[in-house]
């Protein structure tokens, strides 16, 4: 019997291909972009949103009377930009190909 397989380093991917450092061979560190959590996105743009009224309210730049315009914008925000994030991810995954639901 033989040990185990090995794949030559042109078909490792690159994050899998170890680094020589001169002493020792450790494994890449993962490079690139990653996904990112829709949810966790959302809100922390509302949490800072949210802040952001609070701050203004509590420095009396706005007065609460008038802040009826702006207590909803963190969640208006936060929910363009959790569309525009899914619109991001999905327009990556499709690679041009229309299918039907999955």
């Amino acid at each position: 019997m033989s040990g185990p397989e090995t794949t030559p380093m042109e078909e490792q991917p690159i994050e899998g291909r170890p680094v020589d450092t001169g002493a020792a061979t450790v494994p890449a560190p993962p490079r690139g972009w990653h996904p990112v959590n829709i949810g966790h996105l959302v809100m922390g743009v509302a949490f800072v949103g949210l802040f952001t009224v609070w701050a203004l309210i509590s420095s009396d730049t706005v007065e609460l009377v008038d802040a009826h315009w702006l207590l909803p914008l963190p969640w208006l925000v936060a929910g363009v930009v959790g569309l525009v994030a899914t619109v991001l991810r999905n327009a990556g995954r499709r690679n041009g190909k229309m299918s039907g639901w999955i």
